[in-house]
């Protein structure tokens, strides 16, 4: 019964959201129903102990950065760089290969750096702008991100600085760096198979055009000739103003920021570690802004307040979708059917690296959340993998990449916050975008496995 609870909440919470309802609304009320299907009495503590902490918390820790990057993909929308860098792109590569470049201009910003629900606000413009121009069709544009942020450049390539590739080092003593030859080999299987899939779909849906853009959230015009190194100045900003503030601050400042103001009565202290990433993002995205205001005030100028308005309510709703989420997964966690599920994982047969795989695979899709289930998995079961993988001499180097890796898989199932997010940006609905998507995570789940077999095969590293 306790799996029925579990699996029928995110059964009720996919099959909804699948229809375009809210997951504000029907995320709590899904991990309500399945808490107050196994003890009645815990539904309202749950809510306001579980839920509610958990989405405040998300609040808190992100709306700054999803309120920074909605102003700075609008601004680049309504100043014209967007599709400058379009236009750009389009005279370089051609217009049968808008694909590519969309996915290549998230992968670029996700790999230098930039959070993932950043990307999504940034890159949408320049796709749209992009997609239009080469009367590609619209709805292809979420998995596109879904490849070019949420896939290699998330989990897979070495070096990655998102936090899914960073979780493992401080359980297996790993680098971010780890498993170097197998991160390039998954790189270019999940980047050539995936391009390949979206340019067969790109071709399937060639009468189809742009589509329909009466409903556009964000209007795609060049209202005045742009020059191409100020267009892609902002990109360069965001990247190299927050390498640059995460470092002066791993330089001048320790483990503990500790602050004080004649209004509050204990001194201010704040974890630098835990902040430090979100900091030095919001400095970038601000740089950035004010970039694009100045280099494109003409542009903007009698537009400014209205785009502003749009750029906050998108944000609003985008962190919303997101913090209810993970709200959701947090319930859901606390469940037994949840328990029960971590138990059989971790008893069930098979190698180590395949027990692992698995295991975070499942549990970053029933949560909808990578760095979630990872989290999960790690806290819970992580000595028993590397223990297993010690006794089968396998490298945590090795470990290390097919966590991370198999992390990103089913985390992109249609209750994903980040896919929700991706649709809200984008103006799509699940009925729309997600067969795409999906395409995309099944790729992405399958590569896992391609490179625990190629490590048995090779034993390349």
């Amino acid at each position: 019964m306790d799996y029925v609870i579990l699996f029928g909440a995110l059964a009720f919470l996919i099959a909804f959201a699948y229809r375009g309802f809210s997951v504000v609304i029907f995320a709590p009320l899904a991990a309500l129903l399945a808490v107050l299907l196994t003890n009645p009495i815990a539904a309202l503590p749950a809510f306001s102990t579980i839920f509610m902490p958990k989405v405040a918390l998300f609040f808190e820790l992100y709306f700054p950065v999803f309120l920074c990057g909605a102003l700075f993909g609008k601004l680049m929308e309504m100043s014209g760089f967007a599709a400058a860098i379009a236009d750009i792109v389009i005279r370089r590569l051609g217009t049968e290969r808008a694909v590519l470049a969309a996915v290549l201009l998230c992968a670029i910003l996700t790999y230098g750096g930039v959070p993932l629900f950043v990307v999504v606000f940034t890159a949408y413009p320049f796709a749209a702008a992009l997609f239009r121009q080469g009367g590609v069709p619209k709805r292809l544009i979420p998995a596109c991100v879904v490849l070019g942020a949420f896939s290699f450049t998330m989990d897979t390539l070495p070096g990655s600085p998102q936090i899914q590739n960073i979780i493992p080092t401080s359980f297996f003593g790993t680098t971010t760096w780890a498993a170097p030859a197998l991160g390039v080999i998954a790189t270019v299987l999940e980047l050539a198979g995936g391009v390949a899939y979206l340019e067969w779909r790109r071709r399937c849906l060639r009468a189809e055009g742009y589509g329909d853009s009466a409903q556009e959230s964000v209007p795609i015009e060049l209202p005045r000739p742009v020059k191409p190194l100020v267009a892609v100045t902002p990109l360069f900003v965001v990247a190299l103003v927050n390498w640059g503030v995460m470092l002066m601050i791993q330089s001048s400042v320790g483990a503990t920021l500790n602050a004080s103001l004649p209004g509050v009565a204990a001194p201010m202290s704040v974890n630098v570690g835990k902040s430090m990433a979100i900091w030095s993002v919001e400095a970038g995205l601000m740089a950035s802004i004010a970039f694009v205001l100045l280099a494109g005030s003409g542009a903007i100028k009698g537009r400014l307040v209205e785009g502003l308005r749009q750029a906050v309510g998108a944000a609003l709703l985008a962190v919303a979708n997101a913090a209810s989420e993970f709200g959701f997964g947090a319930v859901i966690a606390a469940l037994p059917g949840f328990i029960l599920i971590k138990d059989s994982i971790e008893q069930m047969p098979g190698g180590a690296l395949v027990k692992t795989a698995l295991s975070i695979t499942v549990l970053s899709g029933i949560t909808g959340s990578a760095s979630g289930g990872l989290s999960i998995a790690l806290g819970s079961l992580g000595d028993a993998f590397a223990h297993a993988a010690q006794a089968a001499h396998i490298p945590m180097e090795v470990l290390h990449r097919v966590a991370s890796m198999a992390s990103g898989g089913l985390d992109t199932l249609p209750h994903s916050a980040g896919v929700i997010t991706l649709l809200v940006v984008c103006g799509l609905t699940h009925r729309q975008a997600y067969r795409d998507i999906f395409a995309i995570t099944l790729l992405k789940t399958v590569a896992v496995f391609v490179v625990i077999a190629l490590y048995h095969l090779t034993g390349i590293v």
